[in-house]
C-alpha cells in the first residue's frame, strides 16, 4: 500500500522534530533534535516547501520526511531524508521524488546535471543497499565529536605572549569572521563560496548570540583564526565552526579558541560541548580535537547523487 504523501509546512515542524528524534533514539541512543533546528530548516531563503519538501504518512502516522535546498546556484543540490526502519517503502517514495526535484533545480541554474549530497548517520534508518542500487555512493565521513565539561574549564585561557583573544562586537568584527571563514575553508571538501549576506543567512546571524563569536590574531599577521559557537541545542553546546588561516596554523590559535569556547560553554552551567569534523580534514583538526579531550559520538556520511 503506498503511503500518503504531501508537502510540509511550518506547522509540521512539531511532528517532523518528533519523527527525527525517533529516529535518533535509533541511530545515537538519544533524542537530540530542537524544534527551533527544524523551523530554521524550513524557513531558508528561497526554499518553496509546496514544492521542495515531503511528508509519508502510514495513516495518521507520520513515517517518513524529506527537504531539498539549493545553496549553490548551480549543480549542487543538498538534501535530507528520514525514514523509520519498518517504512522503506515510504523512504523509496521520498526518495524518488527528492531526486527528480533536486535534477528541476540544478537545470533551473543553468546546470546539465544536478550532484545531489545527503547527509546520513553511519549506521541509518535507511536501508543503504536501496541508495546503492539508485547509484547513490558514499564520497566522505563526518565525525560528530563531543567533550564532557567541567566546572574548572569556565575559567577563560590565558593567551600567550603576541596572541590575542578577542569577542565579535559589531558590523566590522562580524565582516572580519565572514572573511576569515572563506578564507580559511578555501579548497576543503565541499566548500562553496558565499556572499556576506548568503553568509549571515546561513548561520541565522538574526538568532545566533554574538557573545559565542572569537577572533584570534597574532600581532604579526592581525586577525588570523575565528570560532562560532551556539547555545541553542538542548543536548549540548555546539561549535559551529573554528578555522585558521593557512599562514597561521600550528600557532596555537585553533586551540586557544576551543579553550575559550569550552570556557564559556561551562562557565553557563553545560557540561558537554560537541563539534562536527571532516575525518579526511588534511589541516590536523581531528587531531586538535583529540588532544582537546573530544571523542565520537557517532559518524555522518555524505552520500552523493549525480543525477541527469
Amino acid at each position: 500500500m503506498s503511503p500518503f504523501v504531501r508537502p510540509a509546512t511550518l506547522a509540521d515542524a512539531p511532528a517532523v522534530t518528533d519523527l527525527l528524534n525517533e529516529i535518533d533514539r535509533i541511530e545515537i541512543g538519544r533524542p537530540e533534535t530542537d524544534l527551533h533546528t527544524v523551523e530554521a530548516d524550513f524557513k531558508r531563503p528561497g526554499s518553496d516547501l509546496s514544492r521542495d519538501s515531503w511528508l509519508a504518512f502510514d495513516g495518521e502516522r507520520l513515517v517518513a520526511y524529506a527537504l531539498v535546498w539549493d545553496k549553490s546556484q548551480g549543480e549542487r543540490i543538498d538534501a535530507d531524508h528520514y525514514v523509520l526502519p519498518d517504512q522503506q517503502h515510504a523512504g523509496r517514495v521520498l526518495l524518488a521524488a527528492l531526486e527528480a526535484r533536486a535534477l528541476e533545480m540544478a537545470q533551473a541554474n543553468g546546470a546539465r546535471r544536478a550532484v545531489l549530497h545527503l547527509y546520513l548517520n553511519a549506521t541509518p534508518t535507511i536501508d543503504q543497499a536501496l541508495l546503492r542500487t539508485r547509484d547513490w555512493t558514499v564520497v566522505r565521513r563526518y565525525h560528530v565529536l563531543e567533550k564532557t565539561l567541567q566546572p574548572a574549564e569556565g575559567l577563560r585561557p590565558e593567551p600567550p605572549a603576541g596572541v590575542g583573544v578577542r569577542p565579535c562586537s559589531g558590523e566590522g568584527d562580524r565582516e572580519a569572521v565572514y572573511a576569515l571563514h572563506q578564507a580559511a575553508f578555501v579548497g576543503h571538501f565541499d566548500f562553496r563560496p558565499r556572499t556576506y549576506r548568503q553568509w549571515l543567512s546561513d548561520i541565522d546571524a538574526e538568532g545566533l548570540d554574538w557573545s559565542l563569536v572569537w577572533i584570534a590574531g597574532t600581532g604579526t599577521l592581525g586577525d588570523a583564526g575565528f570560532l562560532v559557537a551556539q547555545d541553542d541545542r538542548e543536548a549540548m553546546g555546539w561549535i559551529r565552526s573554528i578555522g585558521v588561516l593557512r599562514e597561521a596554523r600550528a600557532q596555537g590559535l585553533g586551540g586557544l579558541l576551543l579553550r575559550h569556547a569550552f570556557a564559556a560553554f561551562a562557565a553557563r552551567g553545560r557540561d558537554t560541548v560537541g563539534l562536527g569534523v571532516d575525518t579526511a580534514n588534511a589541516t590536523g583538526a581531528p587531531k586538535l580535537y583529540e588532544r582537546h579531550g573530544m571523542t565520537v559520538h557517532f559518524a555522518v556520511d555524505t552520500w552523493e547523487l549525480v543525477a541527469t
